[in-house]
């Protein structure tokens, strides 16, 4: 095995999106066409997942308890975001529908792309090609969404996110 050299960002995606298909079969070609992301890349990923105990032995199914701690208490330092200048992009954070009418703010945050439907804060994605996979996932969407809370929110957010995303992560 491969030295291991720590998360990447498009680790998190990955095991949200294995997450989000609910236990359906997939293949790392279906992940990697369906996230932007190269079929080499998803399969290393995946590779790093297990060595840091995300993943089980067959590579197939996300150690969904040890995944949510991390996320809960490890990846706000991991990948911290300070949100940027005001752009157009797809909604995120508390600024996602779900969270929309339930956090009042003033402040919308997004992930830039010109084809986006709102102006906001740019909050940068995890990945590149987020924009393009939550476009044809709305619980990875969800998911991704809780998790810029989880990077730029404040407790009350936070805290709401966590209970979403252990809705999800902890079926």
């Amino acid at each position: 095995m491969k030295e291991h050299h720590g998360m990447r960002p498009q680790d998190v995606i990955i095991l949200l999106k294995v997450i989000s298909l609910n236990d359906q079969p997939w293949h790392i070609k279906d992940l990697a066409f369906s996230l932007s992301i190269s079929a080499s890349e998803v399969s290393v990923s995946l590779s790093r997942s297990h060595a840091a105990g995300l993943l089980d032995a067959s590579k197939k199914k996300v150690s969904r308890q040890a995944f949510l701690l991390f996320i809960q208490y490890g990846l706000r330092y991991v990948f911290p975001q300070i949100p940027g200048s005001m752009v157009i992009g797809v909604p995120t954070a508390h600024s996602h529908p779900f969270y929309k009418s339930q956090i009042l703010s003033e402040i919308d945050y997004v992930w830039p792309d010109n084809a986006g439907p709102i102006r906001g804060f740019a909050i940068q994605p995890l990945h590149s090609g987020v924009t393009k996979a939550v476009a044809q996932d709305p619980i990875l969407y969800k998911l991704l969404a809780s998790i810029d809370i989880l990077r730029v929110g404040r407790n009350r957010e936070v805290g709401l996110a966590i209970e979403e995303l252990k809705k999800h992560i902890l079926l």
